[in-house]
């Protein structure tokens, strides 16, 4: 699936998606329950990446202290962002798809499948370093005690 498709499903398709749901979701239950309902998803959805995006922030920085580069954390992470920009954006659509990626199991799953396509498809290279402990076993975290002492020739 190209770019230019998914940009037109993403500007098209998923506004048309959206119409369609509050009309028959208006319908159901009636106006202000149906826009009530999408204030309250979203506040539900802010509270909800708040508190796992704490979590996994903190699963990352464990990682790094283990010295292990937080590959799937990030992927977490980036995923909650996306979960926390669908739920605020209005619409029943995007609130479904917002909320299933709140859904650790399912998270993990697309955060794995991203980190799969990403490693087959992109070019990627690593300079540095290294993580955590690692990175400072090799002496250059020496620190060398002295006292300097200023010289001038015209005394």
């Amino acid at each position: 699936m190209g770019i230019p498709l998914l940009l037109f499903i993403f500007f098209v398709g998923v506004p048309i998606l959206e119409i369609a749901a509050f009309i028959k979701i208006g319908g159901w239950i009636g106006l202000v329950p149906t826009l009530l309902g999408c204030v309250v998803t979203a506040l539900i959805g802010a509270f909800l990446v708040r508190l796992q995006g704490f979590g996994v922030l903190q699963r990352a920085q464990a990682a790094i202290a283990r010295g292990e580069a937080p590959v799937e954390d990030i992927a977490q992470g980036v995923l909650i962002l996306v979960a926390g920009v669908l739920l605020m954006t209005p619409g029943y659509v995007t609130d479904t798809m917002g909320f299933l990626l709140l859904v650790p199991p399912i998270r993990k799953r697309v955060g794995r499948a991203a980190i799969a396509h990403a490693a087959a498809n992109a070019d990627i290279h690593v300079v540095g370093g290294g993580w955590g402990e690692r990175a400072r076993r090799d002496g250059a975290g020496v620190i060398i005690e002295g006292e300097a002492v200023e010289i001038r020739d015209d005394d």
